[in-house]
């Protein structure tokens, strides 16, 4: 891919962050170029384009908007889809990002700058997605199948940013290039007013029925990309939110999609859970979609920048503890004799860990059966993690506060480990769309059909790969120093015992349960769970229950609920509201929950 032109950046960064696109403040306010005397005639041709296209596609991790931290708005909303949900605790200590502290109490206010920022992330990638649609109309001398091409590109682009945007805010404004104009501050001053998932379908209906099966560059979107997000949207809109009834019309849109992709897209599940992990394995046989990292000394913005926060404390990366799993989520993954999740009675008993114990004090470890991909997802007491060292206390900053665990999955493994001038960045893909999605999304929309059987079908396709063997994290046993361990040969880190469902499914409720409660195993720490709470309409259901019981362990909890009908979405930033005036009105409002 080329690289867009600097001249570029600076131009259309300093209109975009003064204007009404991001709502925001900038220090560049000062260097926009008067309208009428702004000119894009100079990328108005195939070079430009595709420059402004490459613009596009680099807000797609998350951040790049100077002055901003990354893990406000990164792509894998490990703050807003895992510590608002009852996979993860905000983590390290009590007086870091206290913003977070607010969200995960479910205390969301209009002025949370990390709510500002996520809404500036977006609307910036939707401004930069719509400047690629209107130059090209003004650029001659590109082929007609090129052209279409980038149209599908740029409104692929456009509808994965607002799908974010969706995901955020119960109201949140679409933004087409008809509307938008980079030279008008006003263009972009669009009423949230109206329901915008028509809208998300458009695009990404629009993409997948140009783009090809196989792109030549890995990071652009196939039209089996667009396919599967689009399948996602209606997924989205499957259940009312408000009372968790199944909306069949749109499961029964979004099935014949999914099934093509499964059927005929070519892909297929990776042999071993970690794989989808692993810096080595990028890209691979199951991915549909990723979003690409790279690391060098020379761009630190091209790696998971988002993540930086979410490493253990203790070398070899050094900070920061953040995101750090809870209990709950590591009890989740105890199964029966028979290898099977307790969908009811997960929760009765915890599995041990070593709160208030130095990482060399002795310690009985659970000998309960376990799912493996516990400990793929989790750094845990006396597991090996990820391949550096053996996990104790030491990798927690404080245990009292946010307890002994360490998130995993984002981390690159030691053959890729500090290429980069910051030890906690890498070149780790996001997985955002895999084939394991499909397969269980396929599985939801048969449970409300009636199809159980096939429902227990596919399910147990994710099953079989999570009990390869090849996959389950070996024994480790520590050396004579922190950093020294020995694997043991033939022997595995805990007692994993996980099976498929092998008795027919016969009831509706228990089934809708039992895929419900896969998708959690499968995807847990990805920043997906929330928004599958908040998708199935189950989210204050299952987030009280969560509280009553998680703050008997972390007491900043204590007196904290989840509000049905306000909590699931975030409020429209105060700023943005501020910056939406128009003829003397806003023209964005507040979502009346808040």
């Amino acid at each position: 891919m080329k690289k867009i032109k600097t001249k570029y950046i600076k131009v259309v960064l300093s209109t975009l962050l003064a204007g009404g696109v991001t709502f925001s403040c900038s220090d560049e306010f000062l260097e926009t170029v008067p309208q009428g005397q702004h000119s894009t005639i100079g990328l108005t041709n195939p070079d430009g384009v595709e420059g402004i296209l490459i613009g596009a596609y680099s807000m797609i991790s998350g951040y790049g908007l100077d002055g901003q931290s990354s893990w406000n708005s990164s792509i894998d909303n490990w703050v807003y889809g895992g510590v608002v949900s009852d996979d993860a605790y905000k983590g390290t200590d009590a007086g870091d990002q206290p913003e977070q502290s607010f969200l995960e109490r479910y205390d969301y206010q209009p002025t949370n700058v990390h709510i500002r920022n996520k809404w500036r992330s977006v609307y910036k990638g939707i401004a930069r997605s719509n400047d690629v649609l209107n130059t090209l109309k003004e650029t001659e001398d590109v082929s007609d199948e090129r052209r279409a091409q980038i149209i599908a590109e740029a409104r692929f682009l456009r509808g994965f940013f607002h799908f974010e945007a969706r995901k955020m805010w119960r109201r949140a404004p679409y933004i087409d290039d008809e509307q938008f104009d980079l030279v008008d501050l006003e263009s972009s001053k669009v009423p949230n007013d109206r329901e915008i998932w028509p809208d998300i379908e458009a695009d990404f209906e629009a993409a997948m029925n140009v783009l090809p099966e196989i792109q030549d560059e890995v990071g652009r979107p196939t039209k089996w990309a667009a396919q599967a997000f689009l399948a996602k949207a209606k997924m989205f809109q499957g259940w009312d939110q408000e009372t968790g009834a199944a909306n069949v019309s749109k499961l029964e849109e979004a099935k014949p999609l999914l099934e093509d992709i499964l059927l005929n897209g070519g892909f297929s599940l990776v042999p071993t859970f970690e794989e989808n992990f692993l810096v080595g394995r990028r890209n691979n046989e199951e991915s549909i979609f990723e979003i690409q990292f790279a690391i060098s000394s020379a761009n630190q913005q091209a790696s998971n920048e988002g993540t930086t926060l979410n490493y253990p404390y203790t070398d070899p990366w050094g900070c920061c503890g953040f995101y750090q799993p809870t209990q709950n989520l590591v009890n989740a993954y105890k199964t029966s004799d028979d290898g099977l999740p307790l969908l009811e009675t997960f929760n009765d008993e915890d599995v041990t860990n070593d709160q208030g114990l130095s990482w060399n004090a002795p310690f009985e470890p659970y000998e309960g059966p376990l799912d493996p991909r516990l400990d793929h997802t989790v750094g845990r007491r006396g597991i090996l993690f990820k391949g550096f060292k053996i996990h104790g206390s030491d990798f927690i900053r404080d245990q009292n506060y946010a307890g002994p665990y360490s998130p995993k999955k984002h981390l690159a493994e030691p053959a890729y480990f500090g290429i980069g001038p910051n030890p906690r960045l890498s070149a780790n893909n996001y997985r955002i769309m895999r084939l394991g999605m499909v397969i269980l999304w396929l599985a939801e929309i048969e449970v409300e059909l009636g199809n159980l059987e096939r429902a227990r079908e596919l399910v147990n396709m994710i099953r079989e790969r999570a009990a390869n063997p090849d996959g389950f994290v070996p024994r480790a046993i520590q050396g004579s120093s922190r950093n020294d361990f020995n694997i043991v040969e033939d022997e595995y880190a805990a007692n994993y015992v996980i099976n498929t469902y092998n008795q027919p499914w016969t009831d509706q409720v228990t089934a809708r349960e039992a895929v419900r409660f896969e998708t959690r195993l499968e995807f847990a720490m990805e920043g997906h769970r929330f928004f599958d709470l908040q998708r199935w309409g189950i989210a204050a259901e299952v987030l009280n229950e969560y509280l009553r019981v998680e703050s008997n362990k972390r007491t900043y909890l204590n007196g904290v609920s989840f509000t049905k009908g306000r909590n699931e979405f975030f409020p429209v930033p105060l700023e943005a509201i501020e910056r939406s005036y128009k003829d003397g009105a806003p023209t964005l409002v507040q979502d009346p929950a808040f």
